[in-house]
């Protein structure tokens, strides 16, 4: 695992938007996977001021809430604001789970078939839980392989209640999300955590254990892995 370490929250910020920059330029037909979330909106301004060219690209998002519609609150409206809409990715390139589905099971099931259809995906990019969770796969017994419905905590509701007027009790109880597996498959990793909110989740990857209590410790098995930190998220390694 590369460990890279900024002063602040805005160099390493820079630093993931220009490792996305330059995949796309050495692969402008690349499969990103992206997130969404606070850290992600520096992220997704200075990657626009760089101004990298997604006309061939494709993206697949981590996940989205089950039962919102199709409204401002989704993660599909945060990327359209954020990211989408300043630059020139094609309309049909950029996919979501739709946690409207009808069948959500069928709906995760989708999702890894059209993944597999675009050859997998080059670059994936993560954030991370103040619980070790990335994407919405949270701590426990075990984790998903794949694609699935996940029951969120109350400390992850509590994170997202930005985008449901500060309301905890608002965030939807479920979502939809990418499995460890899928995470695993990507050719390669990016972790952004800024924050000393999200120091005791980094010191717990680091702990010599692969545990599904922390889902983020099993990125030790991935050997393309780039962690790009500040100092106070690096705060005791």
């Amino acid at each position: 695992m590369n460990v890279r370490i900024f002063d602040d929250a805005a160099g390493a910020s820079r630093a993931v938007a220009r490792l996305i920059a330059r995949q796309l330029e050495l692969q402008p037909a690349s499969v990103l996977g992206l997130p969404t979330g606070r850290t992600s909106v520096a992220v997704y301004k200075e990657l626009v001021r760089l101004g990298p060219d997604f006309s061939r690209a494709r993206t697949f998002n981590l996940d989205e809430f089950v039962g919102v519609p199709a409204h401002r609150r989704t993660f599909h409206a945060f990327m359209d604001r954020h990211l989408f809409c300043r630059v020139n990715l094609p309309s049909g390139r950029g996919h979501f789970l739709d946690g409207g589905a009808e069948d959500l099971e069928a709906e995760c099931a989708r999702f890894e078939r059209a993944i597999a259809a675009a050859g997998g995906i080059d670059l994936l990019v993560l954030g991370i839980g103040a619980n070790g969770h990335i994407g919405f796969n949270e701590p426990g017994k075990a984790l998903f392989a794949r694609t699935h419905r996940a029951r969120l905590t109350a400390s992850t509701r509590r994170a997202n209640a930005g985008l449901f007027a500060g309301q905890p009790s608002n965030v939807p109880r479920e979502a939809l999300s990418m499995g460890m597996g899928t995470i695993l498959d990507a050719r390669a990793i990016v972790l952004i955590a800024t924050g000393r909110s999200k120091a005791r989740a980094i010191r717990a990857m680091f702990s010599g254990r692969i545990t599904p209590s922390v889902p983020a410790s099993f990125l030790q098995l991935h050997q393309n892995t780039t962690l790009v930190l500040d100092r106070a998220a690096s705060q005791g390694l």
